[in-house]
């Protein structure tokens, strides 16, 4: 049973807009959140990530200015946004949702240091 369900995927043209959003059972309320993305025959790559207090992002520089993640710690659901500006053909990608286990302070960065898993949702960006 997936416990991190993504969504707000689609084809849109370069310079578009795109909000990703990901849903959590509220136990994931003091974990760290990060989303990734792979593209075909590419290996999966670190996109953002959040602190589970909020306070604390981190982004590769491929999206940096451009995309931004944000979290909502909800009592039953933990909902964790991840919005797309300014989008390139080379944004086109799987993009999935990570969690890790609670109480872990920093920000990750590697896709080793994440223990939860979404499905993926698509991002098809045209020129």
């Amino acid at each position: 049973q997936a416990q991190l369900e993504e969504s707000g995927g689609g084809l849109v043209q370069a310079g578009d807009s795109l909000r990703l959003s990901c849903v959590a059972p509220g136990n994931f309320g003091t974990s760290g959140m990060g989303w990734f993305r792979q593209a075909p025959g590419k290996e999966r790559e670190f996109v953002a990530g959040i602190s589970w207090t909020g306070s604390s992002t981190d982004y590769a520089d491929s999206v940096k200015d451009r995309f931004t993640i944000s979290r909502h710690n909800a009592l039953n659901t933990v909902t964790v946004y991840l919005q797309m500006n300014n989008l390139k053909p080379e944004d086109t990608s799987v993009y999935y949702c990570a969690a890790r286990v609670p109480m872990r302070p920093t920000v990750a960065t590697r896709d080793s240091e994440y223990d939860y898993w979404g499905q993926g949702t698509q991002v098809t960006v045209s020129s």
